[in-house]
């Protein structure tokens, strides 16, 4: 993928997939590295399926036979010389503590480093397709600055009103575009 961002949104399109009720974005970047990490606490996966996702071969869709998305994530890190791994409990077997965690470092000065991209889109776009999933996302800067929302926090102060609707997403892309722009103090 031409951006990281989108693999961003294929993961967590895998994790609303798995029935998560909250889906969290962190992002920890500094000046040599970045750190992407994806968890949820959707239906998670057995050791054996966790062990088959990262071949681009497998696959849960029925609509097309290869599985790209956290290969191609996995593949981009390890070009530049950093790391990936993920991590499932089942709901089966961890009724009250089961989901997935993704995480992967890519060193930001290697030549074969993917570019972050438009990670606003990507959060905004989430949220307008799943509006009844909630997102958490952080990135995290190594200047003591970093960028949030939590989709939790303004349910509370919206009420019945859906997160996908047009003014309230629009409102969502300029508080994190905003925030981007005075990258704010934690």
């Amino acid at each position: 993928m031409k951006e990281l961002s989108l693999n961003i949104l294929d993961v967590a399109e895998n994790s609303v997939k798995a029935g998560a009720g909250l889906i969290q974005i962190i992002i920890e970047e500094t000046v040599d590295m970045l750190v992407l990490k994806i968890i949820d606490d959707g239906c998670g996966m057995s050791e054996d399926i966790v062990g088959t996702v990262i071949d681009p071969f497998y696959t849960t869709r029925t609509t097309r036979d290869v599985g790209l998305g956290v290969p191609l994530l996995k593949l981009a890190a390890e070009q530049t010389g950093g790391g990936f791994s993920i991590e499932s409990k089942c709901e089966s077997e961890y009724p009250d503590n089961h989901g997935t965690r993704v995480v992967a470092r890519f060193f930001k000065n290697h030549i074969d480093f993917t570019p972050l991209g438009d990670v606003v889109s990507s959060v905004t776009t989430l949220i307008q397709g799943h509006p009844d999933t909630d997102f958490l996302f952080s990135h995290f800067f190594d200047d003591n600055k970093c960028v949030s929302l939590d989709t939790r926090e303004i349910r509370e102060v919206l009420g019945n009103v859906s997160l996908n609707e047009y003014e309230v997403i629009k409102w969502i892309e300029e508080y994190l575009r905003e925030q981007y722009a005075d990258t704010k103090a934690c």
